[in-house]
């Protein structure tokens, strides 16, 4: 009987303000739709970050002819065999390097001319203007100022530059765009929080005849309350799962179909569905438990029975 009068009543709350359970399913969905997105966007951002901070490397770059004057440590010219052999030897004492790969100045100067083909310079540079270069892969990619402060300045070391450095920027913005999504959602969560209570509050309003009567004959205010929290909460639900269906679409319209990211950047390892599976069920727990909680907070403020 109780659970026939808690369905009859929330069907009667929801006919009665269809107008704002809509917007409020609406509301919902866009937040939590946005709350799964910037979630995966941060497992994206830190799965990027794993994969490219693993494969970057530092170059030790020796100095050639044209270096000559240019740095102290290349005042007497190019680099001699015997500096090639000690900082080969040196670098492979060190406990945090993994491996050494040798590039030559003809090897140099044939990748440059293959990443580079189309730019003005491309014809202007000669093999011997392009360095030698050790490329060092670390065991821990962070430990990069311990080659930076051993070598940079050595006698035949050009320059140290450490690839991260390049990724840093990007990284930097996809973790600005990442926050910037947080903070939207945060403003569209406290928008729809509000609407929640408004509704709530226009409900317990509208029914302020049936609670009262209700409390005359010995209801308790939670029997009391208990419809008005379902109702938010079913409302809630609703929205989650529209959240979801927009989760799943997302990522089937921009990585499998559509806008097909996977084929245009095949150098990102995006997130598998797996990952999007993952995050559903918290977007459903919010959704229900969040205006279950708005709900609650609106009518221990305005339900006066």
């Amino acid at each position: 009987m109780r659970l026939q009068f808690f369905l009859s009543e929330i069907g009667v709350g929801l006919r009665r303000n269809l107008t704002m359970t809509f917007a409020v399913i609406i509301s919902v969905a866009l937040s939590l739709a946005l709350a799964g997105g910037a979630l995966l966007a941060n497992k994206q951002v830190d799965s990027m970050k794993g994969y490219w901070y693993d494969k970057v490397q530092v170059t030790v770059y020796m100095c050639n002819k044209s270096d000559a004057g240019s740095t102290p440590s290349c005042a007497k010219g190019a680099v001699t065999d015997d500096q090639k052999k000690q900082i080969l030897a040196d670098l492979k004492k060190l406990p945090i390097v993994e491996k050494v790969y040798y590039e030559s100045a003809e090897g140099a100067y044939k990748n440059y001319q293959q990443q580079f083909k189309n730019s003005p310079m491309a014809a202007s540079i000669t093999p011997d203007q392009m360095p030698e270069n050790y490329r060092v892969k670390l065991k821990d990619p962070t430990k990069f100022t311990v080659i930076a402060s051993a070598f940079q300045g050595r006698p035949g070391v050009q320059s140290v530059e450490d690839q991260r450095a390049v990724l840093k920027n990007l990284f930097s913005l996809l973790n600005g765009m990442t926050t910037a999504a947080y903070v939207v959602l945060a403003f569209m969560l406290t928008v729809a929080m509000l609407l929640i209570i408004n509704t709530v509050r226009v409900s317990a309003f509208s029914r302020r005849r049936e609670t009262g009567i209700m409390r005359l004959v010995g209801a308790s205010s939670f029997y009391i309350q208990m419809p008005f929290i379902m109702e938010a909460a079913f409302a809630g639900l609703v929205g989650a799962a529209v959240a979801c269906v927009m989760l799943l679409g997302g990522r089937y319209f921009m990585i499998d179909a559509g806008l097909k990211l996977q084929d245009k950047i095949p150098l990102v390892s995006f997130l598998g569905w797996d990952s999007v599976v993952q995050v559903l069920p918290l977007v459903l727990l919010i959704g229900f438990l969040m205006p279950a909680l708005a709900a609650f907070i609106a009518l221990r403020r305005y339900l006066r029975v």
